[in-house]
């Protein structure tokens, strides 16, 4: 080979190496830049430290319940919304290929065989015909402009959004399950303590009863003590519903039957308290750990991507396309012979005149950008509001138990010098019955109030973002990122 001609080809080697180097910078559309907002360095009521990484912080053990800490086991893996949020990332990632195939040649095979001949007064030909043939057909698209790449961005960024909407469902689903479980807890705390409360108003009923015997009471003091003892029975029935409802849902929750898990959640555990650390982190950390917001994030730059592939379809389009179709042709009677057509050539699609219509997508595109940024600093800023309610919440409600306890503690003092008055005949019965009420409701009150603090705890804990992820799934939307 002549010195010259090896120049030549190094010199077409080079230049293929640049045109292809020119074809994979050339993409139309912006490129996404994650986005930012200016947030405060810390919570009105949290410190200026951060949490890291909590997505595996398992924050419900801090009630130390075993039950509780099964039933959450049990239902990250059997929950039918986290089920179904996972098998959307099958279809996410099925259609990061579907997005990127536009842009590979394809090629298509096919082959034949037929057998042919007349019959007849009018045919022509004496026998049959074996006709053996085969055809490959071979297209490319030149991504000139990157309307496919900039599909397959949009495609990868939609898979992300999907892995984010499956840590949210698990998200979800903790935040109810355990609600759910300190409510059923709650009601039936809320049962015993009628309970007591009417086995405390039957005796000062019989008592009554007695003194009325004796004429120290009046037919009106019976009245008022059978009075008490019949609202305290209706309110049991309505308390039991509520814990059953309660039940039910969580077993929904768990993928189960609604009374499968009855037995086991009728025996009681009492109120569950949280006795962990409150670590609400700072506001940045949301951005990081919260999957709505990641979610939002990910449909941004699918958004932006979707410009790109847009803007690609105002330019001309190049492509390759092929066919090669052998055939191999026998009759009766004669030597068979060979026939092979073939054609190869470009085909250049230019939009000239299309009503505005290529131009209108690219505008819709931007408009659907700009909404999903939109969509992005709202979903920062209610994670924002939801942990500076949670951490307020956490703060007041906490406030509120010692004095409660306190109040019951001497609303039961009270009864105990009432009725001590009543039977010596110092005081009247409307004394004790006041007691009694006094005693219920603060009972009651009490009750409510450890429900909410629980509660406090679950929506602080959901509202950073913790918990939702084991440790053997922490690095797939890693995975998912990666998979281009």
């Amino acid at each position: 080979m002549s010195p010259s001609l090896c120049t030549k080809i190094s010199s077409l080697r080079y230049a293929a190496s640049a045109f292809m180097l020119l074809l994979a910078g050339c993409v139309s559309g912006p490129d996404h830049v994650p986005p930012q907002m200016p947030l405060p360095a810390k919570f009105r009521e949290g410190g200026t430290k951060s949490n890291g990484d909590v997505v595996t912080a398992q924050w419900w053990t801090a009630y130390r319940d075993k039950q509780l800490d099964g039933l959450v086991a049990h239902g990250l893996s059997e929950n039918l919304d986290v089920l179904q949020a996972l098998e959307r990332i099958n279809s996410a990632s099925a259609n990061v290929t579907v997005a990127g195939a536009g842009g590979l040649p394809s090629l298509d095979v096919g082959a034949s065989h037929t057998v042919s001949g007349e019959k007849g007064s009018e045919r022509t030909t004496i026998g049959t015909t074996n006709t053996t043939g085969g055809e490959a057909s071979l297209s490319w698209l030149l991504d000139f402009f990157g309307q496919y790449r900039r599909s397959k961005e949009s495609a990868i960024a939609s898979l992300g959004a999907a892995y984010a909407t499956a840590d949210n469902a698990k998200l979800t689903f903790l935040k109810d399950l355990v609600e759910s479980y300190i409510d059923a807890r709650y009601y039936q705390q809320r049962i015993a303590l009628s309970q007591a409360s009417l086995k405390s108003r039957q005796q000062t009923y019989e008592l009554t009863q007695l003194q009325l015997k004796a004429g120290a009471a009046s037919r009106l003091d019976v009245v008022q003590a059978e009075g008490l003892v019949q609202s305290t029975k209706s309110d049991i029935p309505g308390l039991q519903q509520s814990f059953t409802e309660s039940a039910h849902h969580i077993a929904t929750l768990l993928g189960m039957p609604a009374a499968s898990l009855m037995g086991e959640l009728q025996k009681s555990a009492g109120q569950p308290v949280f006795r962990g650390d409150i670590r609400a982190g700072i506001p940045a950390d949301l951005i990081r750990n919260r999957p709505d917001i990641r979610k939002a994030e990910r449909d941004l730059a699918a958004a932006v991507a979707d410009i790109g592939a847009a803007e690609a379809q105002l330019y001309p389009s190049i492509s390759l396309s092929g066919s090669i179709s052998p055939s191999w042709v026998k009759s009766s009677g004669a030597s068979g012979g060979t026939l092979t057509s073939w054609s190869f050539g470009p085909t250049l699609n230019l939009p000239i005149f299309d009503g505005g219509k290529l131009r209108a997508n690219v505008d819709i595109e931007k408009s659907d950008a700009k909404t999903q940024y939109l969509a992005w600093k709202e979903a920062v800023l209610n994670g924002v509001e939801e942990v500076e309610n949670a951490l307020s919440a956490v703060r007041h409600d906490t406030q509120t138990l010692a004095p409660l306890r306190r109040q019951v503690q001497t609303a039961e003092e009270s009864l105990a010098l009432s009725t001590t008055s009543y039977k010596d005949g110092a005081s009247s019965l409307l004394d004790v019955l006041d007691a009694q009420r006094s005693v219920s409701d603060a009972q009651a009150s009490l009750a409510a109030t450890v429900q909410q603090a629980a509660k406090d705890y679950v929506d602080l804990y959901v509202a950073i973002g913790a918990g939702y992820l084991t440790e053997q799934g922490q690095n797939a939307p890693e995975r998912a990122a990666k998979s281009d």
